[in-house]
């Protein structure tokens, strides 16, 4: 490993750890390890909660487009919107930067994008690993991995287990297609003829590998001003397998919901996406997440105050369905109107 390059990225992101600390945590690095107080962050009786995901292929569309500052925000999405479904603060984040070359640039523009991410999600970026390994990845490549670790009072955590039929479904708007799918997307990329420096078929003003690169958005502080409100059942992060998938991991048993496509706006990438593929709305449904980063059940008598709620937080927020008692070997989630509503 070029040591000098190593120590020159500590000194980098120094800063940038630093202007994630919260209490808790002083957010320093260069230890061997990172010591968290959550007496001092104001819990009783927690549940920790820990989470790791990566960014998955969209990393081909950074490195291809000569872009990194956005793929750590993406990073501390995919871990800390796993963190709040739960009812989890995230509290601490580390993460994981390996490559055939440290490139210290590159390294810095990734590490800023995490320390953005970890500020909009209220953690402290504590530490991270940097590896060097020639000869497992190519010039330029690179991938990351992400850790966090977040905590709920006992007596709060989000199970799925109170959700009831007639309970009702909001939806919150994704700020794109976030981190999942990218195979496809990029499968799409090259079908359609275009590079990603071309201008963006959906977006004027963008090349194509900017508007794709639009980061994941981070749900945790309206969706947990919700939860503290005691407005919310149970949400799911709506990640790889789209609608269809990660509903039904947060509903009891004998329980599915009904959604009604045309409730929301499905967002130009992925009309994109489908007519360039030939997709159908059934295939977009089980693999992006069409427009709802976010699901959130609430009770019926709540539903006006937890759309208020996250709205307030800066959601926009649609109510696009509702709890309902299913049989076995029903589905667990329906999505009528999908050949209208995304026909256009």
């Amino acid at each position: 490993m070029d040591i000098d390059a190593g120590n020159a990225l500590v000194d980098a992101i120094k800063p940038l750890a630093r202007s994630t600390a919260r209490p808790g945590s002083d957010a320093g690095l260069g230890g061997f390890g990172a010591l968290f107080d959550l007496r001092a962050a104001g819990y009783h009786d927690p549940l920790l909660v820990a989470t790791t995901d990566g960014v998955g292929t969209k990393l081909k569309v950074a490195i291809l487009a000569n872009r990194h500052d956005t793929v750590g925000i993406d990073l501390v999405a995919m871990c800390v919107n796993d963190l709040v479904v739960q009812g989890a603060e995230p509290l601490l984040f580390l993460d994981y930067y390996a490559t055939g070359k440290l490139d210290v640039a590159a390294g810095r523009a990734i590490v800023a994008g995490i320390a953005e991410g970890c500020r909009q999600a209220g953690c402290a970026l504590v530490g991270g690993e940097t590896a060097e390994m020639p000869g497992m990845y190519a010039e330029g490549d690179y991938d990351l991995a992400g850790f966090s670790v977040g905590a709920v009072e006992r007596k709060d955590a989000l199970t799925g287990a109170t959700v009831q039929d007639g309970d009702v479904v909001l939806g919150l708007a994704s700020s794109g297609v976030h981190s999942n799918g990218y195979s496809l997307v990029r499968k799409l990329v090259e079908t359609s003829g275009l590079g990603y420096d071309s201008p963006c078929p959906w977006d004027a003003g963008k090349t194509l590998g900017e508007a794709l690169l639009t980061p994941t958005r981070i749900y945790v502080k309206s969706t947990l001003a919700a939860v503290r409100a005691g407005t919310v059942r149970a949400m799911a992060h709506i990640t790889g397998g789209g609608l269809i998938e990660n509903i039904p991991r947060v509903l009891p048993d004998g329980l599915g919901v009904t959604l009604d496509a045309s409730k929301w706006p499905l967002p130009p990438v992925f009309n994109w996406l489908m007519k360039t593929g030939g997709l159908t709305p059934l295939d977009m449904a089980r693999t992006f997440n069409t427009g709802l980063g976010m699901v959130v059940v609430v009770p019926a008598d709540k539903a006006q105050q937890a759309a208020e709620i996250l709205a307030q937080g800066g959601e926009t927020v649609f109510t696009v369905g509702t709890v309902h008692a299913v049989k076995d070997g029903d589905a667990r989630v329906t999505v009528t109107g999908m050949d209208t509503a995304w026909s256009a």
